[in-house]
């Protein structure tokens, strides 16, 4: 394993434990909410359904996935007889938030190296994901092995202006040989993709890209409207950050 490699793994492993630390906070906080989030995640997985219907139909019987459901992810109230989650800690969730992740099985893998045969599912979900694991480009090659032709892929992910990705790489190298600052947003992920860097993930596969867009004009305009709160709000008044990158497509 090349140093590079080491580096983002030992970046997933931390961001993961953080993760966790973030949603045992969270399930004390939501205790006697449940009712609001579920409705919340309902409203989520009923618009992200809608965005594929509006491409196919999506029949009663589809075997749908998300890699990456995380702790309120998309496919606890997709309305699939056939759904599945994918995380890595899966098993934690299960046990932090029982009201909806007993709505789904889920399973606790990696996104790199996902336990089903090719050609496995009619809808592949992957929905801001990516940029906290391992290797994205891995990701997004085992999120088309498993789909089946003809079938559909909702992906997204937050995008950054490139300072960021500069920044992210300045952090990982100075944690690298063991300096002990941290920065959170850093820390959270193992890199800030760019809007090229993310389209870069799609290059070469057979898919067919029925929609990709951004909301990087909304995101510089957020930034320029809200009252700041700290400096990190100040520059991304002239560097965005946390834009959405979405793609649907077809499998070839």
């Amino acid at each position: 394993m090349s140093l590079r490699e080491k580096t983002r793994h030992r970046l997933a492993q931390r961001a993961l434990a953080r993760q966790l630390a973030y949603q045992q906070r969270k399930a004390e906080h939501l205790r006697g909410h449940e009712d609001e989030v579920i409705g919340a995640m309902m409203r989520s997985s009923r618009r992200v359904r809608e965005i594929l219907e509006a491409f196919q139909p999506i029949e009663a019987g589809a075997r749908v996935i998300e890699v990456g459901s995380g702790a309120h992810g998309l496919i606890f109230y997709f309305g699939s007889q056939h759904g599945i989650g994918v995380d890595p800690l899966a098993v934690s969730y299960r046990n932090l938030f029982p009201r909806w992740q007993s709505s789904a099985p889920t399973v606790a893998a990696v996104g790199e190296s996902l336990p089903f045969a090719d050609l496995s599912f009619d809808i592949v979900i992957c929905d801001n994901v990516v940029d906290h694991a391992e290797s994205p480009g891995k990701i997004v090659r085992e999120l088309v092995r498993i789909l089946v032709p003809g079938g559909l892929l909702y992906f997204t992910v937050n995008v950054h202006h490139p300072v960021y990705a500069v920044a992210a790489g300045v952090h990982s190298s100075w944690r690298a040989v063991g300096v002990p600052y941290e920065v959170g947003p850093f820390a959270d992920h193992t890199t800030h993709l760019t809007v090229d860097a993310a389209e870069r993930l799609f290059q070469d596969l057979p898919l067919e890209i029925l929609s990709a867009k951004n909301n990087v004009a909304e995101a510089r305009t957020r930034a320029r409207t809200q009252p700041p709160r700290h400096v990190g709000d100040r520059l991304k008044r002239v560097f965005f950050k946390n834009a959405l990158y979405e793609v649907v497509a077809r499998r070839d």
